[in-house]
């Protein structure tokens, strides 16, 4: 329970598990930052009942923080997108993920930026190395001043140091092939951590991501836009109630991770 203490005062605000951002709690660092947040608005006057609102509508989405723990479920197996580039945060994700329920593998994506100390990125493998089962290691497009193989060599040699069998690792340099070759690795059950660089071209390809290798994912085609799928015109003049929504003639339901909602058809003019 995140409560509030104040000059003897006992304020109870919201169970940490009732927060979305942190995943039924399993997310102790954005425990950590609902607490700080609640904390800042009540020192600025925020009333209880606010932050309150407030804790239980923010979530990690895509639309409401891209690159902050973004978790797509529309596959057979789970993606997580996160911008974790320092040790702390690699951290703070690999427990999260320690917490999660997988009954496969767990599969990263792993990189880091070029302008880190040495000692940081050696760090963020050896955290990474026992909290996942393979590893493809990558560089950022922009290498920030070194080679763009220098980060991958100095995490794989750090993973072959923490045990990691090196027929578990993979180094693909260029990002859209690593979250390609990610993507494919996985199968029914897994989970698929991808620390991404260019957060909006990794979300792309994970929703876009349609397997034709024959494993059977099932995941939505390639040509699917990268805000929604169109569910279809009403030609008719009536309405029609589906789900709760009513689609009314000349108008377009469109349904995505922010819900169902109405577009207004385009003139054909």
């Amino acid at each position: 329970m995140i409560t509030i203490y104040d000059k003897g005062t006992h304020i109870p605000l919201l169970w940490t598990h009732l927060i979305p951002a942190t995943i039924e709690g399993k997310a102790g660092h954005n425990v950590q930052n609902a607490m700080f947040a609640a904390l800042m608005a009540y020192a600025m006057g925020v009333k209880a009942d606010n932050i309150r609102h407030g804790l239980r509508t923010f979530d990690t989405s895509y639309f409401q923080a891209p690159g902050r723990l973004n978790v797509f479920d529309e596959l057979p197996f789970k993606v997580i997108l996160d911008y974790g580039h320092n040790p702390a945060a690699v951290r703070a994700i690999a427990s999260f993920v320690s917490k999660l329920d997988i009954a496969g593998r767990r599969i990263c994506v792993l990189a880091a930026p070029g302008d880190r100390r040495d000692e940081d990125i050696q760090a963020i493998a050896k955290i990474a190395a026992p909290a996942f089962n393979h590893f493809v290691l990558r560089s950022d497009d922009n290498p920030r001043g070194r080679k763009p193989d220098a980060i991958p060599a100095m995490m794989q040699a750090e993973l072959l140091a923490a045990g990691v069998p090196r027929d578990r690792i993979d180094v693909i340099l260029d990002e859209q092939r690593a979250v390609e070759a990610g993507l494919a690795l996985c199968e029914p059950g897994d989970l698929l951590l991808i620390f991404g660089d260019n957060i909006a071209r990794c979300w792309k390809q994970i929703i876009r991501f349609r397997d034709d290798g024959g494993h059977g994912h099932g995941a939505a085609p390639a040509a699917l836009s990268t805000v929604g799928s169109m569910v279809g015109f009403v030609e008719g003049p009536t309405e029609v109630e589906t789900g709760g929504q009513r689609t009314r003639h000349g108008e377009l339901t469109i349904e995505d991770q922010r819900g169902v909602r109405i577009a207004a058809r385009e003139s054909e003019d």
